[in-house]
């Protein structure tokens, strides 16, 4: 994000930095996230959440620090908070001259004649902070109060008696525990003179403006133990560095190694986009993503801040966030590690520590991963030890698993039922499914199909999949594609075609191995154009549809029922560039990167340098959801890869 600054003399509006939010995470799970103005919007807004070992659930421990300065015998308070009274105590905002998020999140803020700076930063590797203040234009003295919440991510904390406000005294700083289930809070200072205050205070009435909006309970009250007051000279700089692990015995230096480990990110991005680019962008926090488990697994969070792993969306997003970006060994890891969790033939949609703390609710979960496996494959990697798992997955499917999963007499995969929605549109209110898309989805089956194509490549011709292939994409054709509209059926159902426009047919018609023609994939591909596309994404139906739904917000329920009813899906973008690579080769290219050079507007907008989960069905299509969604940063990865080898190509030729 580029610095956004003004004159001195004016303020910069409220709104303006709130209706922003940066993200860092720390490689472990955990992350840091707020506005530029340090004010939280959501009860997952902090400095320091992390995901505690042996937990499945991420706690918010720092929520941030309330800060003034005192420069030539006046004092400023730079910190902002809402509460629930309706005001805003202190206007720090008021303050605030300039803010960047590139290459980290960095304010400004005028205090007399000097300018006070906060930077933020994440050790990767280690559910660790840091910040760092630096003073220019004359000495001052910079008082910090924590602000504690010691509670999981999605929930509040309250005054209470139970909570211990007593400190731990270091050398360099504090420790802080406030309930014994979890985990001390370790707060450490480098870089300055310094002194600490016990002084404990709950901050009472703290309100969360976006929860609230989402129908969630939105205020809570934190607790300071006490003050630091540390000393700075013109130009000098304190660093703070808080994590639940051991303490930070010298800021500085992480501080230091933290910057160098970022340019070595960033360096790496730029070496496979031209520098500024949206790719370049979007490939530079890509790593945002991917987390070590305390048992050493590598695994994919699905978005943030409030999702966790995913195994569709795991699945889904693994060949942008790596293949994509040459990064094979990555791949071969997620893989690898997903295998231990394959349970009759599923899955997890959910996981957690092992398969008897996951959730297995997803019909696709394996089939994504499935199609990862192929795409690893083609890019080189030995798929040898994976093998074993596809065949279990392709017997369990056909011979019948869980959630309604099995083959029907055509060879088609029906799966959930008038309850049980197994596929990615899984949206239910008390009334039950939003979509109901239960029987043989489109998606699901032309999965399917590319799963015992393959099969058929790299198994013994004995073991018949390449018969069950053909059968399958004989009723696939047969039952799903619909001659009038000249597009696919999103199910089939009860002997009936569902002839809803939606989305998932340009998932057919993208894939590698499929029974469709490049006549059927141009249809799919034009209507999918006149119905479904806007510049940020897909709809999830078109527009003419009675059931259509053209804004995402509101309450949960409301949100539920335009979440798969028209709200438009960035990630879906991938799969309707390589369906239109396919159908009409390397002359659409530029029309298809003009689309992808859009978002970079949008890399400024909700989630810094992220692209969002979901956008409004309509113009001017507002972004919502979570501000970083994982597949649809790796989609645009993996499409902008694809324009790369379409382009390359066509030159060729």
């Amino acid at each position: 994000m580029d610095v956004t600054s003004q004159d001195p003399e004016t303020e910069l509006p409220l709104d303006t930095s709130l209706e922003h939010e940066w993200l860092l995470t720390d490689g472990v799970g955990g992350f840091a996230s707020s506005t530029p103005a340090m004010c939280a919007t959501r009860r997952y807004h902090g400095l320091l959440v992390t995901l505690p070992a042996g937990m499945a659930k991420r706690h918010l421990f720092l929520a941030r620090f309330d800060e003034s300065v005192r420069v030539d015998g006046e004092a400023f308070r730079t910190a902002c908070a809402h509460y629930s009274d309706g005001t805003y105590v202190p206007r720090g905002d008021r303050l605030l001259e300039s803010w960047a998020t590139d290459p980290h999140p960095t304010a400004s803020y005028r205090v007399g004649n000097g300018v006070l700076t906060r930077e933020v930063l994440m050790a990767r590797g280690a559910p660790t902070v840091l910040c760092r203040y630096t003073l220019r234009g004359g000495a001052g003295e910079l008082e910090l109060r924590p602000l504690l919440a010691f509670r999981e991510a999605d929930s509040l904390t309250f005054c209470n008696d139970v909570a211990d406000t007593d400190v731990e005294r270091l050398h360099g700083g504090i420790r802080c525990r406030l309930y014994d289930m979890l985990p001390a809070a370790t707060i450490t200072l480098g870089g300055a003179e310094f002194d600490y205050e016990h002084d404990p205070a709950w901050y009472r009435g703290l309100e969360y403006a976006e929860e609230i909006e989402r129908g969630y309970d939105g205020i809570e009250d934190q607790l300071s133990p006490g003050r630091f007051r540390i000393t700075l000279e013109d130009g000098e700089s304190v660093v703070i560095a808080a994590t639940t692990r051991a303490a930070v015995g010298d800021p500085v230096a992480a501080w230091d190694a933290a910057v160098e480990a970022q340019a070595a990110r960033r360096a790496d991005a730029a070496s496979r986009h031209r520098s500024g680019s949206v790719g370049d962008r979007v490939d530079a926090s890509a790593d945002d993503f991917f987390y070590r488990t305390d048992r050493g697994r590598l695994g994919i969070c699905a978005g943030y801040p409030w999702f966790g792993e995913w195994g569709r969306d795991t699945f889904l997003a693994l060949p942008g966030l790596t293949l994509a970006r040459g990064r094979l060994d990555v791949c071969r890891e997620v893989i690898g590690g997903a295998v231990p969790f394959l349970r009759r033939g599923l899955l997890p949609n959910i996981y957690g520590v092992d398969q008897e703390d996951s959730h297995y609710g997803s019909v696709d979960a394996s089939m994504w991963f499935a199609r990862a496996v192929d795409l690893y494959a083609r890019a080189g990697g030995n798929i040898d030890p994976f093998v074993p798992a596809l065949r279990e997955i392709a017997a369990a499917y056909r011979d019948g698993t869980d959630l309604g999963i099995g083959t029907d007499e055509g060879g088609l995969i029906a799966a959930g039922g008038p309850e049980l929605n197994a596929t990615w549109m899984d949206a239910r209110t008390p009334d039950g499914p939003v979509t109901p898309r239960d029987g043989c989805a489109v998606e699901i089956n032309a999965l399917w199909y590319a799963l015992l194509d393959h099969l058929a490549e790299i198994d013994p011709p004995e073991r018949g999949w390449a018969k069950l292939r053909d059968a399958v994409g004989e009723s696939f054709v047969d039952r799903l594609w619909l001659d009038r509209g000249a597009y696919l059926a999103d199910r089939w159902l009860d002997g009936e075609a569902d002839d809803r426009v939606r989305p998932n047919m340009v998932l057919a018609a993208a894939l590698g191995r499929s029974p469709l023609t490049e006549t059927m994939r141009r249809g799919v591909v034009d209507c999918a154009t006149r119905e479904l596309l806007t510049p940020r994404g897909l709809r999830t139906l078109a527009p003419g549809h009675p059931e259509y739904v053209p804004q995402y917000g509101g309450d949960t329920v409301t949100r539920d029922h335009a979440y798969h009813q028209g709200t438009v899906w960035p990630w879906l973008l991938g799969f309707y560039t390589e369906a239109v690579l396919r159908a009409y080769g390397s002359d659409e290219v530029p029309r298809l990167r003009r689309l992808w050079d859009g978002f970079d507007e949008e890399l400024d907008a909700a989630g810094q340098g992220h692209v969002s989960e979901v956008f409004d069905g309509d113009a001017p299509h507002r972004p919502g959801g979570t501000i970083a969604q994982a597949w649809s940063s790796a989609e645009l990865l993996r499409a902008l890869a694809l324009l790369d080898e379409f382009e390359e190509a066509g030159a060729k030729s």
